[in-house]
């Protein structure tokens, strides 16, 4: 149901612009999270944007990454700048109708299949 889009392959101090696809989470009640996941450790929640506008970022992106949204096409957005090695991971778009921005990854019912993110010179 979620889809993600606009991964790939970015040098140190570039910038990416992910695209989550979320028919059904732009009107009423919802959040949506993009979450990121490097082998051998947890998911980690990078942003979140509740129905009612609230955002929360990580403190490791605070300042470089932008979510936001564009109900009329039914995509939430993540702007990525300034973007570091330790960065690089797979990115997931999570979803759920209560709209509360959790940090971990369980209460969100909706998944993406996720997305390759690499920084690297």
């Amino acid at each position: 149901q979620l889809v993600e889009s606009g991964g790939g392959l970015v040098q140190p101090g570039g910038s990416l612009r992910l695209s989550c696809a979320a028919p059904g989470f732009t009107s009423g009640d919802y959040v949506i999270g993009w979450f990121r996941q490097v082998p051998g450790k947890e998911r980690e929640r990078v942003s979140c944007i509740r129905s009612d506008g609230y955002e929360a970022y990580a403190e490791s992106v605070k300042d470089r990454f932008t979510i936001s949204r564009d109900n009329a096409k039914n995509t939430v957005y993540l702007q990525m700048n300034s973007l570091k090695p330790e960065d690089t991971a797979i990115y997931y778009c999570a979803a759920d109708y209560a709209p509360i921005c959790w940090l971990e990854p369980d209460p969100y019912h909706y998944w993406g299949q996720g997305i390759q993110v690499t920084v690297s010179s």
